[in-house]
């Protein structure tokens, strides 16, 4: 009898550990998004909002589109902007990196660049801002994406221990430039 009791109380905090855990994460509701004026699609974990507005990238004035989604304190984004010619469009990459790294006060942890001239071309990369008002520090996933004149940037950003590594490797797996 001892032992069943002994059984169960294991049982029952496993199961209470892992009620916990699922109370703790965030909801994913992943759906599909096209954007009916930019190719591309993606999975966002909640329904969407976009919105536009002019950025200056490498220099050139252009109208960068955003369509984002939040998942608890998690937030999910892909811009895009159409640059004159390919080759800003690859500079614009780097412009691009380092304006959000600069925006949560972060430095780069991790960066991986494909090979030159590879099509498409892209940058990912992983940085951790500086901890605001007592907050953890903040974590930002993004990668960035040059397809012919189009640039894209895929951006996750939230406390660096509320960001799920299986929602970023989601996210940004399942982004295709039409």
């Amino acid at each position: 009898m001892a032992r069943f009791f002994h059984r169960f109380s294991i049982l029952s905090a496993g199961i209470a550990c892992a009620l916990l855990l699922l109370a703790c994460s965030p909801k994913f509701d992943w759906r599909e998004v096209h954007d009916s004026g930019i190719p591309f699609s993606i999975l966002l974990p909640a329904k969407p909002t976009t919105s536009a507005r002019q950025i200056d990238l490498d220099g050139l004035p252009v109208t960068m589109t955003m369509t984002a989604a939040e998942a608890g304190d998690v937030l999910f984004a892909v811009g895009s902007a159409e640059m004159p010619d390919p080759a800003a469009a690859e500079r614009a990459l780097v412009a691009m990196k380092t304006a959000l790294t600069r925006n949560i006060g972060g430095s780069i942890r991790r960066e991986l660049a494909s090979s030159p001239g590879a099509v498409p071309a892209t940058l990912d990369i992983e940085a951790v801002g500086a901890p605001r008002n007592g907050e953890q520090p903040r974590l930002l996933v993004a990668r960035f994406v040059a397809v012919g004149k189009r640039v894209y940037q895929l951006v996750v950003v939230g406390q660096e221990k509320s960001v799920p590594r299986e929602a970023v490797d989601t996210f940004l797996t399942s982004f295709k430039p039409a």
